[in-house]
């Protein structure tokens, strides 16, 4: 299958209402490169222009822009800009029974440990609970290959969660997200990462956008698009397999990939905290995901 061109634009302001004295921020809005995914450029501006500015990877790899306002503002404007070029991954004809990948994950040690452990470690948003017991049960079979394994996963929380824009948000608990079964996509992958760390497999949550389609007859819409989630599992020799349980798809089709971590709080695409008088305070996103020839 030939590699899909993209053009992500991400837009995100926020109106304070009453000038802010400072301001500090962090975002995962640069594309990563991978085996699947040539960036081919970037650009980040900020308004106002920022007085501190700082370009550099995170714990887990990924590029990550700090900088910092130290004059009065009352508003904040990013707006980012990227091109990739995202292969689909061929799919996996042979892959080794989960229950092999936990023991070797078990036994790794030096480099190969560091690659993988944090990525079994479970996170406030990524907890081990009760309630991902029926999840597991139905779909870890011993010796069964663990891409099935995962595969079933995916296609499980796809038919029993129902997406709902309006059910949850980044502080929702993902026990009320088992509960209720239903949420977003950030919600559907810290299911499957934490179904799948709690039986000793190592699991990330990915951050980036997917290319969206319009009905049918129907133009497709600007900057209606959103940033996405999804999950990637780690099959031992056959190395890190994605998984968009949102869209039941394995391996995933029309995605971006930003960055990946153990929840969404590891890659938040913007992340901050302003100081000065309190006010009524706005944000606006608006995300526009257009496929390239």
């Amino acid at each position: 299958m030939p590699p899909n061109r993209f053009r992500v634009r991400h837009r995100t302001e926020y109106q304070y209402g009453r000038p802010m004295a400072d301001g500090f921020t962090m975002v995962h809005l640069a594309p990563r490169p991978s085996a699947h995914q040539t960036v081919e450029s970037f650009q980040l501006v900020v308004t106002p222009q920022p007085d501190e500015w700082e370009d550099m990877a995170d714990p887990f790899g990924n590029p990550v822009s700090r900088f910092a306002v130290h004059h009065p503002h009352d508003s904040l404007l990013i707006e980012s800009e990227l091109v990739v070029l995202a292969q689909v991954p061929d799919a996996v004809p042979w892959s080794p029974p989960w229950d092999d990948v936990a023991r070797t994950v078990a036994g790794l040690r030096g480099d190969a440990a560091r690659e993988v452990a944090p990525y079994l470690a479970h996170t406030e948003q990524t907890p081990v609970l009760a309630g991902l017991q029926h999840l597991t049960d139905a779909e870890f079979w011993p010796r069964r290959p663990v891409a099935d394994v995962v595969s079933a996963i995916c296609q499980h929380i796809f038919s029993e969660f129902v997406f709902d824009a309006g059910f949850s948000d980044v502080t929702t608990p993902l026990h009320t997200v088992l509960e209720q079964r239903r949420g977003v996509c950030q919600d559907f992958a810290h299911v499957g990462v934490s179904a799948i760390r709690s039986m000793g497999l190592p699991a990330r949550y990915v951050s980036g956008y997917i290319e969206t389609l319009p009905p049918p007859g129907q133009p497709k819409l600007v900057g209606v698009d959103a940033s996405h989630a999804w999950c990637s599992v780690w099959c031992g020799e056959v190395g890190w397999l994605d998984f968009d349980p949102t869209n039941n798809q394995m391996p995933p089709m029309r995605h971006i990939t930003v960055g990946w971590g153990r929840a969404y709080d590891d890659v938040a695409p913007v992340r901050g905290v302003v100081i000065g008088p309190g006010g009524d305070q706005q944000l606006h996103v608006a995300v526009d995901v257009a496929h390239l020839p």
